[in-house]
């Protein structure tokens, strides 16, 4: 029942007093996202946050000028203003775990190569096989049962599904495609949090920081510039360089003594090898 003017004076001002109850305020779009998907991504929130959905000229005015301001065209499609005391960061990652398999339609394109794995399925026979046969799936009948008898990619990444794949695929409940629910925006003290920045989670900045160390470790090395990390290396090296100079300059030093006496011998071998001279 569609409200009247005073209950949605009254109800803009009973938000705006939750809203200001919270630490983080932030957009959901939620266009193309199943009803069963929203659900699940509000009970996953609760009770440390909470979901509203409702007209956009209401929520607008609910989070205020500076707020509205600050969340920018966020607002301007369908969306769910998402309450909570987390910070931006942990709230995305909960939100953004509520995924959802879905099956296939014609006509839309595979995200990934869609395979089929050969093995028994729970198919009776009947006019299924002749529906899977139609979209190119190698079944056979036995014993009473239908069976995938040999594995392939049915639709390549970036292919179209065609109808006759699309109802295979729903035969044998294979659902290539996920969704995911996200923040497009949110705000924490102030500060507005792109989806951009929020989905940095933390196997992405343990990558970016082992490839920067590494650019830094290389860099180190080049330059000559000595830390705890690249110490043993430097030492290695000047301890070849010594050596070397060493057998070179023939200098009377243990170490070098023996090296310079394991060379000989391996020249006087060698040497007797093709003279035909004994060295025993």
């Amino acid at each position: 029942m569609a409200m009247v003017k005073s209950q949605k004076v009254e109800y803009v001002k009973k938000l705006q007093k939750e809203i200001a109850s919270y630490k983080t305020a932030a957009i959901m779009p939620i266009d193309g996202v199943p009803d069963r998907l929203l659900q699940k991504v509000r009970n996953e929130l609760k009770p440390d946050a909470r979901m509203i959905i409702a007209r956009k000229t209401l929520l607008s005015k609910a989070v205020g000028k500076e707020k509205l301001e600050l969340l920018g065209k966020s607002m301007d499609k369908n969306f769910a203003l998402v309450l909570s005391n987390k910070e931006p960061f942990e709230l995305y990652k909960t939100i953004h775990s509520s995924k959802l398999r879905l099956g296939a339609k014609p006509n839309q394109i595979a995200p990934e190569d869609i395979r089929i794995e050969p093995g028994d399925t729970n198919i009776a026979p009947g006019q299924t096989v002749t529906e899977l046969k139609s979209a190119g799936v190698d079944v056979q009948i036995q014993k009473g049962k239908v069976i995938i008898s040999k594995g392939k990619v049915l639709v390549e990444k970036g292919k179209k599904i065609t109808g006759a794949v699309a109802n295979a695929l729903k035969i044998l409940d294979i659902k290539p495609f996920e969704i995911a629910p996200r923040l497009s925006v949110a705000l924490f003290d102030n500060l507005s949090y792109s989806d951009a920045a929020l989905g940095i989670d933390e196997e992405f900045v343990r990558g970016e920081l082992l490839k920067d160390f590494a650019q830094a470790y290389a860099i180190s090395l080049e330059a000559g510039i000595v830390t705890q990390y690249n110490a043993n290396v430097f030492i290695m090296r000047a301890y070849r360089s010594a050596i070397a100079l060493g057998l070179e300059a023939k200098v009377p030093e243990d170490e070098i003594v023996k090296m310079l006496m394991a060379n000989a011998a391996a020249q006087a071998g060698e040497l007797a090898g093709k003279t035909g001279v004994d060295t025993e």
